[in-house]
C-alpha cells in the first residue's frame, strides 16, 4: 500500500473516531463544540481525500476500500453520540434507518462485487447529496448550541430525518439497479 495524501487523509479520519468519542466523554462545556470541530473536520476530508485521488490519479484498490469503511465507522459513531446524548425515539429512527441502510447497501455492493458487478450499485448523486446533508445534521446535532440566532439540534434534526428519508431512497435505488442487474446475469 501506497502512503499517498488521499490515503493519508483516510487513515486521520479513522484515527479522528476515538477523539471524537473521547471529546464526547468529556465533563467540559466546550465539548460538544470540539466534538462538532472533529466531525466537520472529518467530514471536509472525506471529499478531500476522494477529490485529490482523483484529481493526482492516485487512486487505489486500498483507498477504494478504505475510504467508504472510515466514513461509515466515523458517521456510526457520531450517530451513536447523538443518541446517547438524546436518547429518544424522535432520534433513534433515523439513526437505526442511516446504521441499517450503511450495513444494508455495503453488503449489497460486495455480493455483487463477487458477481463481478460492482459498478452496477456505485455511488449516484443521490448518495452525495444525501451524505453531505447527514454530515451537516451530525455537525449541528453535536454541536446543540446556537449559531447566530439558529437552533442547531431542532434544525439538525430535521436535516437528519431528510437525510433518512435521501437514505431510504438511495437503497431503494441501489436494490432496483442490482435485481435488473441479476435479472440480465441470469437471462444472459
Amino acid at each position: 500500500m501506497e502512503m499517498t495524501l488521499p490515503n493519508i487523509l483516510t487513515w486521520l479520519r479513522i484515527v479522528m473516531i476515538p477523539v471524537l468519542g473521547l471529546l464526547f466523554l468529556l465533563p467540559a462545556p466546550w465539548s460538544n463544540g470540539a466534538a462538532a470541530f472533529v466531525f466537520a473536520l472529518a467530514s471536509v476530508t472525506d471529499w478531500l481525500d476522494g477529490f485529490l485521488a482523483r484529481r493526482w490519479d492516485q487512486a487505489s484498490p486500498f483507498g477504494a476500500f478504505l475510504d467508504p469503511v472510515a466514513d461509515k465507522l466515523i458517521v456510526a459513531i457520531a450517530l451513536i453520540i447523538v443518541l446517547v446524548e438524546s436518547p429518544t425515539a424522535l432520534v433513534a429512527i433515523p439513526v437505526a434507518v442511516i446504521i441499517g441502510r450503511e450495513i444494508a447497501v455495503s453488503a449489497l455492493r460486495e455480493w455483487m462485487a463477487e458477481l463481478g458487478q460492482r459498478a452496477s450499485v456505485a455511488v449516484g448523486m443521490t448518495g452525495k447529496v444525501k451524505t453531505a446533508l447527514q454530515m451537516i445534521a451530525i455537525v449541528f446535532l453535536l454541536y446543540r448550541h446556537q449559531i447566530e440566532g439558529i437552533p442547531t439540534w431542532p434544525v439538525g434534526l430535521v436535516m437528519l430525518y431528510a437525510a433518512a428519508g435521501l437514505t431510504l431512497y438511495s437503497m431503494v435505488l441501489y436494490l432496483s439497479a442490482a435485481l435488473r442487474t441479476l435479472d440480465r446475469v441470469e437471462q444472459g
